[in-house]
């Protein structure tokens, strides 16, 4: 592809696709950058895999278009496009040695035999299965059938591998261990990963840079620092991770600050996009582990009674019913102590960090 540097890898053009009279994607538009690590994350039903289908060529734009490197490929079929995808179902050929499988895509392009084989040799030793080339997949565990699909996955040298919830099979351990070495396998290759999650820990986890998508339209897109502590609308704040949210409206500025009543009428200093409007009511977004417990006071930002504790292992959850109306949850770390006012019952403050607290779009 011509000029491929000066381009991204993946582009998507006011994407459109329509099911009838169901809108699967509604206009959606990004850029995924050579060598990204990029991830397509959301609920079911979010047009995340109609997206990725679309890339390989197994679903057309009902409008817009996709690039791969400047060029437009919605005429080319899946197997003229420079990509490979690893489905959730790893659909590998029972009657083939492992090294078969990989080798099997590379012979179906018309590579030499030998070539194929050495590569095939090449790839499963990325993938730590070298050993494992004369065996039957059913004599695999799991884990192990899914580095072998990503092994002849990658065996073509596509410029886009395209990854479908390849983990949802595993379980979490085997998950966990496979998350490292999925962006291990991506730094190595240097191949562009488009993956494909519901799972936010594995995009939080994986990702260069995540697109996190609802009803057909991408809501932000960022690092995972981004998205996670700068989210820019109440959908985003509550998808990813655990956060408070609470009903406030903007009464004005102080610098560059936002002042926010809350119901109960306490006021809050919190970050907010510069072109809302004082009267604007939405959502305080604050993260559990910004909140401290702290002695009724001076000290508190907040102040209530301890409803529930939680114990988690590596921290506690306090559930507290606020003063000022609603309930929030603080999270300390079980390294430290949890404070004063931890019991149920018991009267506490709460601290926000600075910074912690941002004034959420509905």
């Amino acid at each position: 592809m011509k000029d491929a540097a000066r381009h991204p890898a993946v582009e998507i053009r006011d994407a459109v696709k329509l099911y009838g009279s169901f809108a699967a994607l509604k206009g959606v538009s990004l850029a995924i950058r050579d060598n990204e690590f990029f991830t397509l994350l959301g609920p079911s039903g979010c047009g995340k895999t109609t997206l990725l289908r679309m890339i390989a060529g197994f679903e057309a734009a009902t409008e817009g278009s996709v690039r791969l490197f400047g060029e437009d490929i919605g005429g080319l079929p899946p197997d003229r496009r420079p990509v490979n995808t690893v489905f959730q179902h790893y659909a590998l050929f029972p009657h083939m040695t492992v090294a078969e499988n990989v080798a099997f895509g590379m012979l179906r392009l018309k590579r030499p035999k030998a070539e194929a084989e050495a590569r095939a040799r090449e790839m499963l030793a990325l993938v730590k299965l070298d050993a494992f080339a004369d065996r039957r997949p059913g004599q695999l565990s799991g884990g192990q059938q899914q580095r072998v699909a990503l092994a002849r996955a990658m065996a073509p040298a596509p410029k886009v591998l395209l990854l479908d919830e390849p983990l949802s099979a595993l379980d979490l351990k085997l998950r966990q261990a496979m998350r490292v070495e999925l962006k291990d396998l991506q730094r190595e290759t240097g191949i562009t990963f488009v993956f494909v999650t519901h799972d936010q820990e594995e995009a939080l986890t994986m990702s260069d840079r995540i697109a996190v998508m609802s009803e057909g339209e991408v809501q932000q897109i960022g690092t995972a620092r981004e998205i996670y502590e700068r989210p820019v609308n109440r959908f985003v704040a509550d998808f990813i991770g655990e956060t408070n949210l609470i009903e406030a409206t903007l009464e004005g500025r102080e610098g560059a600050m936002a002042l926010c009543r809350l119901p109960g009428g306490a006021l809050l200093r919190a970050e907010a996009a510069p072109a809302l409007p004082p009267g604007h009511a939405g959502h305080l977004s604050i993260r559990p582990e910004r909140i401290a417990l702290v002695p009724p006071g001076p000290e508190a930002t907040l102040e209530g009674t301890v409803e529930h504790v939680v114990y988690l292992g590596t921290d506690t959850q306090h559930i507290v019913r606020l003063d000022a109306g609603g309930s929030i949850t603080a999270r300390t770390q079980n390294a430290h102590s949890a404070g004063p006012g931890a019991g149920i019952g018991a009267r506490t403050g709460l601290r926000l960090d600075e910074g912690a607290t941002r004034l959420l779009v509905d």
